[in-house]
């Protein structure tokens, strides 16, 4: 690791944190134009795995004193607009949406995982466990026809490069 235990620590909840804070706001965009349809309460579902997720990390910047990332201004408006906007092209695109930042949280997670020591034994489990909760959420988009959505390849890539993207500016801004 390149950088000091503390500094990744820092890096790690700093990053969970917006990450986590970003997925409620995707959630809240798609419910705001999916409200009253067969999908709300599976969104709903996935909108309050998300929110225990952030009320762990934000409990954690707490604790640690973490600086939480200065952009959480942005995360709020591009959330938001990123779960209202997929939603308006159709619930198979909401949950295209949801399956493609999954994915690339997957491999967030996986990668912290693997570089958390043990002197972080809780923090690695609660990041297995919002892992599991995260793959959860890719399978019921999956099982929700996401493939189906028309473009889902490209739809798809250009969320998950902008999930990464957001990932490497969070941790350090």
């Amino acid at each position: 690791m390149s950088t000091t235990p503390r500094r990744y620590l820092e890096q790690v909840i700093r990053v969970d944190h917006a990450g986590e804070y970003g997925a409620k706001r995707i959630y809240q965009g798609q419910l705001a134009v999916l409200r009253g349809t067969k999908h709300e309460p599976t969104i709903r579902h996935m909108q309050e795995q998300e929110q225990e997720h952030l009320d762990t990390f934000s409990r954690l910047i707490a604790e640690r004193r973490v600086r939480p990332t200065a952009l959480l201004p942005f995360w709020h408006v591009a959330g938001f607009a990123l779960g209202a906007a997929t939603a308006a092209m159709g619930a198979r695109a909401a949950m295209a949406c949801t399956v493609a930042v999954e994915e690339a949280i997957d491999e967030h997670y996986q990668e912290q995982e693997a570089k958390l020591g043990p002197d972080e034994a809780k923090l690695r489990e609660d990041i297995a466990r919002f892992r599991a909760e995260e793959l959860e959420h890719r399978d019921i988009g999956l099982a929700n026809e996401a493939e189906l959505t028309p473009g889902y390849r490209v739809l798809s890539a250009a969320i998950k490069l902008g999930c990464k993207v957001a990932i490497k500016v969070s941790e350090r801004v």
